[in-house]
Order: structure tokens, then C-alpha cells, then sequence
């Protein structure tokens, strides 16, 4: 069967484990999957050797293919598992679309303040606290044979060792360098925060109308979302009370999504019961729009605010980025075809002085009304490229494109989507495994 190797609060694991719950749970996840608590050991002994990488989720295939990367797993299984497809087909050039930018929305952006939320309110001295939680589940990982007192220990250990976490402000390393390299600082912490605020404000209005991101049916950007929802703000004990008070219907739509202890959420596929004239069971729907996604390629109303924020402010710093790297790729400093930066949530070694302060792979962004620096990450213009593959038969088909035009239009630089292939020359990253190069257009 499949073996996902993950841990509970992992960011991209909520993603992929959702999705696999749902395909198994539609018949077409043959012949099934384990989750297993990757520790120490697993990742030094297993995971590494075979994958190249330690990074979590990662996915051994029945066939003992190892796919690394909560993307690439997902397309891996849709295509050996076609049945049940999660992502709209060609024949729904926008719907197909914003599933791809809602699941890039919730793995390259939100995964900043997703990142901050835990680790601020695990510094010392904060009020609300949430360590002891955090230093807990770390711990179940670190050494999931102790004792509690002593895996909390372990949590707390590693929290030291690897994060510095009690000089975090004044000497970041770990989680903490990272956020400082993807631009989130004393200075614009808050504007981050604000953000996802906005991001959670509009979902609550749509899923009050809708149980999933198109209709009635879970589809890639729901899994996407569940990426920072889950693990980072519905589990984690200070946002999780947030969210809970505050975006009561998110939470319900996590628990939807996640597939487990969802009964009062209403789990796709579920039943809900009325007793007919004889006191008879009769059987209906549970979920809104038919448990479908809209018909006719149809996007929900209240689903456009929530592509607003993509293209308000996630896009403008990918075009920046990805014209940063061209350049750097042009450069004497590259060969095409050499090793990009890698997926990591912190300067990749070998590249740290190019990725940070005002090395050639950082540029200036705007977060808010801040503006700041941030570094480049070569693996969101490779998603980019993932976007191009995957609209360009609707590109290609004229009524589709027509579609896509007329969405697009409404926002700046939305226009751009229809020629995206073409926007990426110069600026093509490969993706070997763990690994990214440049490569030739």
C-alpha cells in the first residue's frame, strides 16, 4: 500500500493527508494507505537515502517510487488514481485555474504568517503561550518512546538546538531566520498577521454559503488550504482559540476537509437522514450544491474576494521574484542548467549570501502598506510552470481562453495567465526530486 511519512503538525502533511482520506474514502486510493510517524530514525535511515531529502510529507508509492513534495504527490496519485479527479478538467478552464492559485495562495504565502503565528507565540515571555503544546508535539516526534514529561523535554531540547529559541529576536536561526528570509520582521509581522485576517474574514463568508472551495465537493484548492488551516491555526493552541472564536465556520470546514471526528461537519459524502411517513429512514445529501462543484464552470460569488487577495498580494511579488531570478539566471554568476535554491523555508546552504540582506536573489516587496526584502524562491516560479502545463489546453481552446479572459480581466495583471508560458522565458526551473536547476526555454 502507500506510506505517507509524516508528523501531525506538519504544515504540508495536513495537506496530502487529507487528500488521501478522501480518495480512499471514494474508492479510489487502491490499495490504500498507512500514515507513519516519520522520527529521527525513519528520516535518517529511510526517507533520506531513498528520496535525497529528510523534508516531511514524503510518499512511498506501492511500486516503491518516493515522491517528496506535497504537490507532486498529489499529482502523482491523481494521475495512477484518475477516477475521482480533485483538480477541474480542461473542460473547466476556471475552475481549473483557481484551484491552482488558491493551492499556490496557500503554500507560498500563507505559509508566512501560518510560520509566524506558531513560533511567535512560542518565544519566551509571550502571553497567550502556546510552548508547552508546541514542545509537546515536537517532542512526540523526537522521541516517541519516552515518557510525556521526557518527549516534552525532547521538544524542548530540539527547540533550543536547532531554533536558538530563546535568543530568536536577536540571533534567528531555524523557523525564525526563515521567517526573517521570506520577509516577515518586527517591522512587518503585523502586516502579515493582518493578511491571513483578511484571508480567514472571506473564507468565513464563503463556507456560510458553500462547503468546499467550488460548491459542494473538495477539490485541489481545498486540500491547498488545508496545508496552513490545519496543522498551524486549527491545531496549534493559540490561533486554534482564535479561529474557533472568531471563524467558527473555517473550523468546521477544516474538520470537513481533514475527514476525521467530522460528523457534525458533514464529511463529503456523508448522508443526512429524515424518517419518512412510516418512520422510515430516507437518505439525502449532507453537503450544499448537490455535493458537486458549481455547474457550467461556474465560480461561487463569494469565492472572488478570496481570489482578490492573490492577485492583490501574492502576485506582484511573484512577477518581482521571478524577475529577479531571470536576471540572476542571465548573470555571470549562473550557468543554465546549474542548482537553484531549493524548497527550503530558509536560505538554502551554498546560496545563503545570494538569498540574503541584498544579495541578487532577494528583492524589495510590499506587505500591506510596508515594503520590505525578501528572498527569491526558484521553487514558486517552478509552480508557476506546474500552472502553465496544466492551463495550457484551456489556453489553446478559444472559447476557454475567452472563459479565462473575461475572469482574469478583473484583476491587474491578470492578463498575464493567458500567456504564462511566455511570461516564464528566462526564468524555467526543473525539478529533480529535491533538487531545482534552470533550465533552457
Amino acid at each position: 500500500m502507500y506510506r505517507l511519512f509524516s508528523w501531525e503538525h506538519s504544515y504540508f502533511s495536513g495537506k496530502v493527508r487529507s487528500y488521501l482520506r478522501y480518495k480512499q474514502r471514494m474508492g479510489d486510493l487502491s490499495p490504500g494507505w498507512e500514515d507513519v510517524l516519520a522520527t529521527p530514525e525513519l528520516i535518517a535511515g529511510l526517507l533520506t537515502p531513498r528520496s535525497g531529502s529528510g523534508a516531511i510529507p514524503q510518499l512511498q508509492a506501492p511500486d516503491g517510487t518516493w515522491i517528496q513534495d506535497s504537490s507532486e504527490i498529489l499529482d502523482f496519485c491523481e494521475a495512477a488514481h484518475p477516477g475521482i479527479p480533485v483538480t477541474p478538467g480542461p473542460d473547466r478552464p476556471r475552475q481549473r485555474l483557481v484551484s491552482y492559485l488558491i493551492e499556490l495562495l496557500a503554500d507560498e504565502w500563507v505559509v508566512v504568517p501560518g510560520f509566524w503565528e506558531r513560533w511567535f507565540f512560542s518565544e519566551n515571555g509571550r502571553a497567550p503561550s502556546h510552548r508547552g503544546f508546541n514542545e509537546q508535539q515536537w517532542g512526540a516526534v523526537m522521541n516517541p518512546d519516552a515518557t510525556g514529561p521526557d518527549r516534552r523535554a525532547a521538544g524542548a531540547g530540539f527547540f533550543e538546538a536547532a531554533f536558538g529559541i530563546s535568543t530568536s529576536r536577536t540571533d534567528p536561526k531555524g523557523v525564525y531566520a526563515g521567517l526573517v528570509h521570506l520577509g516577515c520582521t518586527e517591522k512587518t509581522e503585523r502586516a502579515w498577521q493582518a493578511s491571513q485576517h483578511r484571508l480567514l474574514e472571506r473564507l468565513e463568508v464563503h463556507f456560510g454559503k458553500h462547503d468546499f472551495v467550488l460548491g459542494g465537493r473538495p477539490s485541489l484548492a481545498d486540500f491547498g488550504l488545508m496545508g496552513p488551516l490545519y496543522a498551524h491555526l486549527f491545531r496549534d493552541a493559540v490561533p486554534g482559540f482564535a479561529m474557533r472564536t472568531h471563524f467558527p465556520l473555517v473550523c468546521e470546514w477544516v474538520e470537513r476537509t481533514n475527514g476525521e471526528g467530522s460528523l457534525n461537519a458533514r464529511t463529503y459524502d456523508q448522508k443526512l437522514y429524515s424518517l419518512d411517513a412510516r418512520g422510515e429512514l430516507v437518505a439525502r445529501t449532507a453537503n450544499t450544491d448537490d455535493g458537486e462543484w458549481l455547474p457550467d464552470d461556474a465560480l461561487p460569488e463569494t469565492l472572488l474576494p478570496v481570489l482578490e487577495i492573490f492577485f492583490e498580494e501574492m502576485w506582484p511579488v511573484l512577477r518581482d521574484a521571478t524577475e529577479t531570478l531571470r536576471t540572476f539566471i542571465a548573470s555571470n554568476a549562473h550557468r543554465v542548467g546549474d542548482e537553484l535554491p531549493g524548497k527550503t523555508f530558509t536560505a538554502t546552504p551554498g546560496f545563503i549570501d545570494l538569498q540574503t540582506g541584498e544579495g541578487p536573489l532577494t528583492h524589495v516587496f510590499r506587505i500591506g502598506e510596508i515594503k520590505s526584502r525578501r528572498m527569491v524562491v526558484p521553487y514558486q516560479t517552478w509552480m508557476l510552470g506546474r500552472i502553465a502545463k496544466a492551463i495550457a489546453p484551456c489556453v489553446a481552446n478559444d472559447a476557454a481562453r475567452a472563459s479565462l479572459s473575461r475572469l482574469l480581466s478583473d484583476y491587474d495583471g491578470g492578463d498575464a495567465f493567458l500567456s504564462l508560458d511566455a511570461f516564464l522565458s528566462g526564468a524555467r526551473v526543473r525539478k529533480e526530486g529535491a533538487l531545482l536547476f534552470s533550465t533552457a526555454d
